[in-house]
């Protein structure tokens, strides 16, 4: 038997990479008489040091990655989006809730950001913002993958999303493209969330990230995010997309007949 090539890991350390861009602030306070006041601080550019942007994580070989993050609000999300007897408006706050952590775990180390230092209405402070011109792509497989995705703008500063639709045939388990919202090219070193809620045969994920890789995408900018994850799938990503990093709350042994985990 052929020995997988994905492995489970923990995350790694967060890296910190730095650009330089304008910025104003301003603090609204109330006063006495009803009125709102605006104390309005300099505009000024951030000194940052000598610093690149930083690649996303670089291993120090090609299997893929697995996060399956050990917090235990992703575990309650997981119970409750499986449990039979939820009942469908828990279950689709359960998946936005689940999504969001998820993304949260995924962008830990990935965002590329801005540091230098600021005028508070107290003192000058050292700051770290992330880059809002390079916004994150966000892939939502439809339908379902919607769900997950819901509050992506709600942690990320700066989002654009492409809606993907994939239909499976149930009889062959083949994967059929009916909407395609991704754009001719991504920019240079873009950043990438897949997200679809349930990698079991592994058909329409692939599918989607061949899609991807047409349009300029590497494995190492992508990132992808779903509900349950099964070893069918999980084998094929392995095997095509060396470098691919998957966080998932929850990893099945095995998929059913109709290749639903």
């Amino acid at each position: 038997m052929r020995e997988l090539k994905w492995v489970v890991a923990p995350p790694s350390p967060s890296v910190s990479p730095a650009l330089t861009f304008p910025i104003s602030s301003a603090l609204r306070t109330p006063s006495s008489n009803g009125h709102t006041h605006t104390r309005r601080f300099p505009s000024l550019s951030l000194n940052c040091r000598a610093t690149a942007i930083a690649d996303q994580r670089l291993m120090s070989d090609d299997r893929m990655l697995v996060f399956v993050p050990p917090h235990p609000l992703i575990k309650h999300w997981v119970s409750v989006l499986r449990n039979e007897l939820t009942p469908c408006p828990i279950f689709k706050n359960a998946m936005g809730e689940l999504g969001r952590l998820l993304m949260y775990e995924a962008a830990r180390d990935w965002l590329p950001t801005l540091r230098g230092e600021i005028q508070t209405p107290m003192a000058v402070a050292e700051v770290e913002f992330v880059d809002p011109r390079e916004p994150v792509a966000v892939v939502p497989i439809l339908r379902a993958g919607l769900a997950l995705a819901e509050h992506a703008g709600s942690i990320l500063p700066a989002t654009r999303t492409y809606h993907l639709g994939v239909s499976r045939d149930e009889e062959t388990l083949q994967p059929t493209v009916y909407l395609n919202k991704l754009p001719d090219k991504f920019p240079k070193g873009a950043r990438v969330f897949v997200v679809d809620p349930m990698l079991a045969t592994g058909g329409t994920i692939v599918k989607a990230i061949d899609l991807l890789k047409e349009r300029g995408i590497g494995n190492k900018q992508i990132k992808v995010i779903s509900a349950v994850a099964a070893p069918p799938a999980l084998q094929k990503l392995s095997e095509k997309f060396p470098g691919l990093h998957v966080y998932t709350g929850t990893i099945d042994e095995v998929v059913n007949e109709k290749g639903y985990a």
